[in-house]
């Protein structure tokens, strides 16, 4: 049995997420805040036989090249990077955050971001090709820091309760919840799966589009922890309709509250928000970004409160979301774009989501 609810994190993350086997390299990527959960992540890869690779970031580094460096630093792309992202078996990326809206904060130069940008292009491509076809298992997930404490606006004691329980660790078998999970979505998966056209309709949203020869995919907790979402992505040119995203986010480091958009034949043509206005300007300037690139169901009822993190805020039962810009491959999407921004709208009161008669 764990000692630790570290060590049953852990246990649930290099097990169940990754399902990591003997000769498996890999990638470990965190900041230093996560020390507890990194050293029981690692003594947990070393028992299943794995070969883990630890990165660990300092704080106050991150932006420097941004800052201080030049177009041939900028440009440089990390031969180390490249090698885990063509050759590892499994990338886990625990977010420990030191900042608020450190994982999304706004370029100080755009000019000298875009530079940046275009130099990372071949990282992600190889990230998305082989997530997208299997041979790389990744898992994304949470450490509780302050910093997104703060963003949730809890106490850290209430903000770690609030991701143990969103991951199901207060429960004696987190790895048969998520295995339950598994089982209930993969009915709704089945049936959308049997599906031309989609409807979203509600208070907040009207919104169709085609999902023919796209594929729905059962998110139980091993891309993401926590999950509890079924997702796919729509055919570039027929999303068709209005929505109202009713739940706050933050993108750039800054908060983005009340988007209003109006899509055509897959283009957004109309955007507004209540708050962050100029952020939606500034993405939507971005190749690829007025374009969908995932539509999803939130199936997680142990999230019920936003926590201003995408990881968490997407997965609130009764919710949908969309997301702009890049497309998942696994789905069969098209859409590429250095954006991939979900946006996630309140379903619970009268809306109704699901497939169209065909």
């Amino acid at each position: 049995m764990p000692n630790t609810i570290w060590e049953k994190y852990a246990r649930l993350l290099v097990n169940y997420c990754l399902a990591v086997k003997k000769g498996d390299k890999v990638y470990i990527a965190s900041s230093y805040l996560a020390e507890p959960l990194l050293q029981q992540v690692m003594k947990e890869v070393y028992i299943a036989g794995g070969i883990p690779l630890l990165n660990v970031e300092i704080q106050g580094v991150e932006h420097l090249a941004l800052e201080f460096g030049d177009e041939q630093q900028l440009s440089y792309l990390n031969p180390v990077k490249k090698h885990v992202f063509e050759h590892f078996d499994c990338y886990l990326n625990i977010r420990a955050p030191f900042g608020r809206g450190d994982d999304e904060r706004e370029p100080a130069d755009p000019e000298k971001f875009k530079i940046q940008q275009k130099a990372q292009q071949e990282i992600n491509r190889l990230y998305f090709e082989r997530t997208g076809n299997g041979s790389m298992r990744r898992c994304l997930c949470q450490f509780p820091t302050q910093a997104g404490a703060d963003d949730a606006e809890m106490s850290l004691e209430e903000y770690q309760n609030f991701v143990f329980q969103s991951c199901y660790l207060l429960d004696e078998d987190p790895v048969a919840k998520w295995l339950e999970v598994r089982q209930n979505q993969q009915a709704y998966v089945d049936r959308l799966n049997r599906a031309d056209k989609v409807h979203y309709k509600g208070p907040n949203i009207d919104t169709t589009f085609s999902v023919k020869g796209r594929t729905w995919i059962n998110s139980d907790g091993r891309a993401n922890m926590p999950s509890g979402e079924v997702f796919s992505a729509p055919v570039e040119d027929s999303v068709n309709g209005t929505v109202y995203f009713s739940y706050p986010t933050i993108y750039m480091g800054k908060d983005v509250v009340g988007i209003s958009l109006e899509v055509k034949d897959g283009l957004i043509v109309k955007w507004q928000a209540e708050q962050g206005q100029e952020v939606l300007d500034k993405v939507f300037a971005i190749e690829g970004a007025r374009q969908w690139g995932e539509v999803a169901v939130g199936t997680n009822y142990n999230i019920q409160r936003t926590s201003r993190n995408i990881l968490f805020d997407e997965k609130i039962g009764g919710s949908i979301h969309m997301a702009v810009g890049q497309s998942y491959k696994q789905c069969g999407g098209k859409n590429e774009s250095t954006v991939h921004w979900d946006m996630i709208t309140d379903m619970k009161n009268g809306a109704k989501y699901g497939p169209m008669a065909n």
